[in-house]
C-alpha cells in the first residue's frame, strides 16, 4: 500500500520525463497535515506495514510498524501538550538519528508546533544564535557532548523554558521516558483555532552558513508533499521496499530521505545510528537488512570507492542516488564499474525540494544534475535577468510567473529584506551558477560568489577541483580566487594529501603537469598549497569564503 496517488492529480504514474513535466500536478487539502494524514493512515488502513528499521553501533535493534510509530507518537504528542507546548511554539530536536527523532517531530507535527531540527555538532555559540533567532520554547536532545554545550548556551538563551533528556539522567534536564510510558496513545486532532492549515509553518531549518551566519528557512504544512517527486520519480523508492538516505536529522537532507517521501510511497525507512562514518560498518548493514534503494552525497560513494565492494552482498539495491555537492564524474564511473548501477543526481536546496534530477526513462549523463523537476520551470540568467543561450554560465533562477511550486521554502524567518532579495522579480535566486546544454541538461559550475574571474574568464571551482581529485595524491580540494594585479584573480588550489604523500615541489609540478593535461591554461592553478585540513562547515562543505578571506590577509601584509 502506498498513498502518495491520492494527492496527484489524476492519481496515476507517468510514462516518461515529458509525461511527468507536463502533467505532474500536486492537490493539497487546505488542512493537510502529514502526521494525521498519512502515517494515521497507515495505521488504520495497514497498521503491520513496515514503517521504520533502526540499528546503532551498540547491537541495538527496533522495528516499528506504523501502527507502533502512531502510538509512539501519540503518546510523544501527550507528553509535549503536557509540557506545555502548543500551536506555534518553537522545538529544537538534537537527536542525531536516534529514533525518538520521529516521534517527536510527527508529535509537533501534530500539536502544530515549529520544529527546528539541529546536528548533535554545535556549539554552545552555535546554539546561542539559533535559540535567540527562532525564539526557541523546549530544546529535545540524546547525545552527552551536545547538552554540555546546550548547558553553556542556556545563560545566553532566554526563550528556552525546558530541557529534555531522552538518554541517560542529566542535572537541571527532564527525563523524557518515564513520563512518556505514562501518557495515553490515543491523541486527537485539533479543531477550531488549533487546528493546523497547509500554510502554517511547520519546518524551521538553520542553512549551513557557508558564507555568513546560517539563515532561517520556513517550510509549511503542505512541504512534505513536494517530496512525492523526491522519493518516487528521483530515489525510485519501492512499495514495501527499505530506503537509505545517510543524513543526520539535523539537516534537511534528513526530510528529503527519511520520512515524508518514502512513507507517501510506500517505502520503510532504514536508520543505522552511526557514531562515525565507517565505510565497512554502513556496507555490512546495508547488506544485512536488505537496503533496496540508497542515497548518500558523492563524499560517501568516494570512501565506498575505495572499499573491495566484492565483499558484501549489495544485489538488493536496486536503485543509487546522490545529492548535497556535486558529483564527480570520476566516482560515477568507479560506482557503474563496480556495482553495476548509475548514479542518478539530483540538485536542490534546504530551501526547496528536487529541483532538478535525472529521473527514471532519462538518460543519465555523468557530471550532469539532470532536468527540472516537475512543477519547478527552471532557467538559467544572466545577471540582467535574460535567458542563457544553452551552454552559457549563468545563476539558476525557479520561475514564479506560473505560481510557486510546492516544496518551495515560504520565506526566511524574521527577516524580509533577505526573502524580498531572493524573491526579487519574479523569480526564487538560488545563488548557484549552471548551464544548460542543448538537450536541456543542467551542470553545476559552483556558488555565485566562488566564481573565480581571471583574465576575462569566469572558472568554475567545481571543474577545476573535479580535475584535482582524478590525480591520486589528493584527498580533498578547494578552488579559489587570489587577488592578482595584472589578472584580478588568480586561480589557487588548497590541497589535503592523501596519506603516503609528502608536499613539496617535486609533487606540485607533477599536479600542475596533470591538470594542464586536462584542461585550458586559464583555468590551470597557478597557486598551491599544502594543508592538513580545509576549512568546513557543521555539515561538511568546504567554506570556500574564508579561504578567500585568508588569503586577503595574506595578501595585505
Amino acid at each position: 500500500m502506498n498513498i502518495y496517488k491520492d494527492f496527484v492529480a489524476g492519481h496515476r504514474d507517468f510514462d516518461n520525463y515529458e509525461d511527468l513535466k507536463a502533467n505532474f500536478r500536486i492537490e493539497v487539502p487546505d488542512n493537510f497535515n502529514y502526521a494525521y494524514d498519512v502515517v494515521d493512515r497507515y495505521a488504520k488502513e495497514a497498521p503491520e506495514k513496515r514503517a521504520l528499521v533502526w540499528c546503532d553501533d551498540n547491537g541495538g535493534e527496533r522495528i516499528f510498524t506504523f501502527k507502533q510509530m502512531a502510538q509512539c507518537v501519540n503518546k510523544t504528542a501527550n507528553y509535549l501538550t503536557g509540557c506545555g507546548i502548543q500551536k506555534g511554539d518553537a522545538v529544537m530536536l538534537i537527536l542525531r538519528r536516534r529514533y525518538e527523532f520521529w516521534w517527536f517531530i510527527l508529535a509537533l507535527h501534530k500539536i502544530g508546533a515549529v520544529t527546528i531540527p539541529a546536528t548533535n555538532l554545535l556549539l554552545a555559540k552555535d546554539i546561542v544564535f539559533r535559540t535567540n533567532a527562532a525564539s526557541v520554547k523546549m530544546i529535545v536532545s540524546f547525545d552527552d557532548n551536545v547538552q554540555k554545550e546546550i548547558d553553556e548556551a542556556m545563560p545566553d538563551s532566554p526563550s528556552v523554558q525546558k530541557l529534555v533528556t531522552v538518554g541517560s539522567p542529566r542535572a537541571g534536564w527532564e527525563e523524557f521516558r518515564p513520563v512518556y510510558e505514562l501518557a495515553s496513545d490515543q491523541f486527537l486532532r485539533p479543531t477550531g483555532e488549533n487546528a493546523t492549515k497547509s500554510t502554517n509553518p511547520m519546518l524551521l531549518y538553520f542553512t549551513s552558513g557557508t558564507s555568513g551566519n546560517p539563515k532561517m528557512v520556513m517550510h509549511n504544512f503542505a512541504y512534505p508533499l513536494g517530496h512525492i517527486v523526491t522519493a518516487r520519480y528521483w530515489q525510485n523508492v519501492i512499495d514495501d521496499g527499505l530506503h537509505l538516505t545517510v543524513a543526520e536529522t539535523g539537516w534537511g537532507k534528513a526530510v528529503w530521505g527519511k520520512l515524508y517521501g518514502q512513507w507517501l510511497c510506500g517505502s520503510a525507512v532504514f536508520v543505522y545510528d552511526m557514531v562515525s562514518f565507517v565505510p565497512d560498518k554502513l556496507l555490512r548493514n546495508v547488506e544485512k537488512y536488505g537496503v533496496t534503494t540508497f542515497c548518500a552525497p558523492p563524499t560517501v560513494y568516494r570512501y565506498m570507492i575505495r572499499q573491495n565492494l566484492s565483499k558484501y552482498d549489495l544485489s538488493k539495491i536496486q536503485y543509487v542516488v546522490t545529492a548535497g555537492e556535486a558529483l564527480n564524474p570520476e566516482v560515477f564511473n568507479k560506482i557503474k564499474e563496480k556495482t553495476g548501477l548509475e548514479l542518478h543526481e539530483a540538485y536542490g536546496q534546504t530551501e526547496s525540494t528536487v529541483l532538478m534530477g535525472n529521473f527514471p526513462g532519462m538518460k543519465v549523463k555523468p557530471g550532469s544534475m539532470g532536468k527540472p523537476s516537475p512543477g519547478y520551470n527552471v532557467k538559467v540568467i544572466r545577471d540582467d535577468g535574460s535567458e542563457c543561450e544553452a551552454g552559457e554560465k549563468g545563476e539558476v533562477v525557479v520561475d514564479l510567473s506560473q505560481g510557486r511550486p510546492f516544496g518551495l521554502f515560504s520565506g526566511y524567518y524574521q527577516n524580509e529584506a533577505l526573502t524580498e532579495k531572493v524573491f526579487a522579480g519574479g523569480v526564487y535566486h538560488t545563488g548557484d551558477i549552471a548551464q544548460k546544454d542543448e538537450d536541456g541538461y543542467f551542470t553545476f559550475v559552483g556558488r555565485k560568489d566562488d566564481l573565480i574571474k581571471t583574465s576575462g574568464y569566469r572558472v568554475s571551482p567545481f571543474e577545476v577541483e573535479s580535475i584535482l581529485q582524478q590525480f591520486p595524491a589528493v584527498l580533498e580540494c578547494a578552488v579559489t580566487g587570489v587577488p592578482d594585479q595584472q589578472r584580478g584573480q588568480a586561480v589557487k588550489a588548497t590541497i589535503v594529501l592523501n596519506n603516503g604523500f609528502e608536499a613539496g615541489r617535486e609533487l606540485e609540478l607533477k599536479i600542475r603537469e596533470f591538470v594542464k593535461e586536462h584542461t585550458a591554461a586559464y583555468k590551470q592553478p597557478r597557486i598551491f598549497e599544502f594543508v592538513k585540513e580545509l576549512p568546513k562547515t557543521i555539515s561538511g562543505k568546504i567554506r570556500h569564503a574564508e579561504i578567500r578571506k585568508k588569503d586577503a590577509k595574506d595578501s595585505q601584509k
